[in-house]
């Protein structure tokens, strides 16, 4: 199987029951249609309300590639037996832009429209194409790759039409649901199906959400389309999809409203990605674990590690302690459990359920941002050393999550690498962690420079890259 991401009424009759019949605080009851003339009611007033507000989007970006003057030097076999050069190989840079296309919807009628990170990544040039055909240039509010959403503007000088952003929390499993897209860029797009399953994590896929599955049909040029209920709501942008020759096989992801919404908030107060840290490393409950822990059955994650500075030891954290809630929902998984910290503001506070040796606590999390400076100094390392033409920086749980290292990484990390210079020997890259030099652990670029400074004819450099230390030799 292959996860891949795109470029992803009230029914009743006359004298009858209706079949959906409103209750007290805004609730429903869902019921099976009654007869072969519910059945035949069509979607197309829900479509005619919601489809206006889903956009198209173009992006373009140059790229440049290195080729050789001929073009047998692009084939495998020449290249075994005669090299890279040549008499008739001489490198040529060719530029050439790329496009790609995908969907949005707009959330505000002055113009705001979220789409997914990956849609618009890269891209030098955005464009949305309206339901009226009308095109126009977009500017990136704020894009964040591990929740993939992406917020872009547009000014036309008048009230757009906009879809209402659900509650995706109300959501169940079997409620009907329609996805409005561009698959493979033939237009606009409108399928049908259910909800197949809630809290879904995708297997694969670094991300903090915890996604909806569907099996109203998603394919490429799909993502960052709507997710729309019976009640003419936003309840997902479509992401993903499972698929085995890259078109539609049921089995389509979306991201939970609920989260847009609060980007939304975020984005109206001048903070686009800011999330919550937990300040722990956690991991799921399965049934050999909970037996080990002497749970009812497997429920929660399970706190393994808590950083001394982080929102978690305030709130009393400890490692060994099961995470069953957050806010009162249940969570099963780390996607689970990050996605309801980032529907809560920063600065506020949401109750835990946890349980301890077998008691049920009630804990009160501070909501915080991670601690450090998200983009601190940065050094280029110059002299007579091994480890010159690298640019590195010290570590913090804030600048590690935005470089992709754990945040219990400490030290100095390698942020750069200097093409043809002399750490390029070491093979070194961005997201190497400098561990140690000729013995003595590094925690600082001061440190980490007073150690190369010194005069020697041997180094033995400890360097961590994805949790393993190996050292290299040099003299």
């Amino acid at each position: 199987m292959l996860l891949a991401f795109g470029c992803a009424e009230p029914s009743g009759r006359a004298g009858a029951e209706p079949a959906v019949v409103a209750q007290a605080a805004g609730d429903v009851q869902r019921v099976v249609p009654a007869d072969a003339a519910s059945i035949r009611l069509s979607f197309a007033p829900l479509v005619r309300e919601a489809a206006p507000a889903v956009v198209s989007i173009t992006t373009s970006r140059v790229t440049t590639t290195t080729r050789r003057n001929e073009p047998f030097f692009d084939d495998p076999f020449f290249r075994h037996f005669f090299g890279d050069l040549g008499p008739f190989g001489a490198p040529r840079q060719q530029t050439r832009r790329q496009s790609s296309l995908g969907s949005g919807v707009i959330v505000r009628s002055d113009g705001l429209i979220v789409t997914n990170h990956h849609v618009v990544d890269g891209a030098d040039e955005i464009t949305v194409i309206l339901a009226d055909r009308t095109e126009h240039p977009a500017e990136l509010v704020g894009s964040d790759e591990r929740s993939d959403l992406a917020f872009l503007r547009i000014a036309t000088g008048r009230g757009l039409p906009a879809i209402p952003l659900g509650d995706s929390d109300r959501i169940e499993v079997g409620d009907l649901v329609l996805a409005i897209g561009n698959p493979f860029g033939i237009g606009q797009t409108v399928t049908s199906g259910i909800i197949s399953a809630r809290a879904r994590a995708t297997p694969g896929a670094r991300s903090d959400v915890s996604f909806i599955q569907t099996d109203a049909a998603i394919n490429p040029g799909n993502s960052g389309g709507a997710l729309v209920s019976m009640d003419g709501e936003l309840v997902g942008i479509n992401t993903a999809i499972f698929t085995r020759g890259g078109g539609s096989i049921g089995i389509g992801f979306a991201i939970p409203a609920n989260l847009v919404a609060a980007r939304v908030i975020g984005i109206e107060h001048g903070v686009e990605t800011a999330r919550p840290w937990l300040g722990a490393a956690y991991k799921p409950i399965d049934t050999s674990l909970a037996s080990a822990l002497d749970l009812d059955r497997p429920q929660g994650v399970l706190i393994e590690r808590v950083h001394p500075d982080g929102a978690a030891a305030k709130a009393g954290l400890r490692a060994g302690d099961v995470v069953t809630a957050v806010g009162g929902v249940e969570v099963f998984d780390a996607p689970g459990l990050n996605l309801r910290l980032q529907l809560q503001p920063l600065g506020s506070r949401v109750p835990l359920t946890v349980i301890r040796r077998g008691e049920a606590l009630a804990l009160d999390l501070p909501l915080e941002s991670p601690p450090g400076d998200p983009e601190p100094p940065l050094r280029r390392l110059a002299g007579n050393q091994p480890l010159s033409g690298a640019v590195v920086a010290e570590l913090s749980p804030a600048f590690n999550e935005t470089i992709g290292l754990d945040p219990f990484t400490v030290g100095v990390g390698i942020v750069e690498v200097e093409p043809r210079s002399f750490v390029t020997r070491l093979r070194l890259q961005p997201g190497d962690v400098v561990a140690a030099v000729n013995g003595e652990p590094v925690r600082s670029v001061g440190a980490l420079e007073r150690l190369l400074g010194s005069q020697r004819q041997r180094w033995v450099i400890s360097v961590e890259r994805n949790g393993q230390v190996f050292d290299l030799t040099i003299g």
